[in-house]
């Protein structure tokens, strides 16, 4: 198996392995997928910890304003009694103003925080220092994970204005946020390796050859962005460690020069001739008129 190291920009995302023999436009669109999926994921694990600390979102209209102002606007969130949490809830304000405050108990709250961890775990970049190839069946079981944690917890379901709700059902509107630069879509996605970029209609094979086990560094990006910067001949890695390795020898050095101190030399023990004038009787010689 041919295996991927994926980036975006300089920023490692994930290992994936495929085989010489794909087509590039399926392979291009299943890089795409993976890292839009991993996005999901990642906008997904924060909206449920803000689930869990302070309860379902806010109708549009009641967002930002405070007590007051809600109370003299007479709004009213229709949908704070039908999405109550199991076991209850504990009021605990969002000082944003973004949701209701009604948050799980403490024991609910647990099942969401620990399922976030789980799916992050699924598909964290960390995997790619472990070896550890991300698949769609991955990004998949992650999701799955999250949704079944969110049905525990609210087994009346969400309101449909939450956007964790939004995100299941596919219905997330990213336009305006930062989130939404961040995602390639699929028709968008180009993947570039050795500066060259890796042409829809082609197979990998015609870019990396027939070997299985070949290890390359391909970078996604949008169409129209023009070529990636190229990786450095050297890792971050091999970098750091040829500076240790210069500072050590610089410190090195710097030692010996403080230690080349030849004072030494003016004393008696440093004499090599001083036992020889010892024998022949001529040590302590003085010239000169006697006093």
């Amino acid at each position: 198996m041919v295996q991927l190291h994926v980036k975006q920009g300089s920023e490692s995302q994930f290992l994936l392995d495929t085989t010489v023999n794909v087509a590039v436009n399926d392979l291009t669109e299943l890089v795409a997928a993976i890292y839009n999926g991993r996005l999901k994921v990642d906008r997904i694990c924060a909206e449920m910890g803000e689930l869990a600390e302070h309860g379902t979102f806010l109708p549009i209209n009641m967002q930002g304003l405070t007590d007051e102002q809600i109370e003299e606007l007479k709004l009213k969130d229709e949908w704070a009694e039908k999405c109550i949490p199991s076991g209850g809830f504990e009021f605990k304000k969002d000082e944003i103003g973004r949701r209701s405050g009604r948050a799980p108990n403490q024991s609910m709250k647990e099942v969401l925080k620990k399922t976030i961890e789980e799916a992050k775990a699924l598909i964290t970049k960390k995997q790619v220092q472990a070896s550890v190839c991300v698949t769609m069946e991955m990004v998949k079981d992650a999701l799955d994970q999250l949704r079944g944690a969110v049905m525990i917890v609210y087994p009346m379901g969400l309101p449909p204005h939450d956007p964790i709700r939004e995100e299941f059902e596919g219905k997330e509107d990213l336009s305006g946020l930062q989130a939404g630069k961040l995602v390639i879509e699929e028709s968008e996605a180009q993947l570039w390796w050795a500066g060259k970029e890796l042409q829809r209609g082609k197979k990998l094979s015609d870019y990396v050859g027939k070997n299985e086990k070949t290890k390359i560094v391909v970078k996604i990006q949008k169409r129209g962005q023009g070529a990636p910067a190229r990786e450095p001949v050297i890792s971050e890695d091999e970098q750091k460690q040829m500076m240790m390795h210069y500072y050590r020898r610089q410190e090195e050095l710097k030692k010996l020069n403080e230690n080349d101190d030849e004072s030494y030399l003016d004393s008696d023990w440093s004499d090599r001739y001083a036992l020889k004038r010892e024998f022949q009787g001529v040590k302590d010689i003085k010239w000169g008129p006697r006093k």
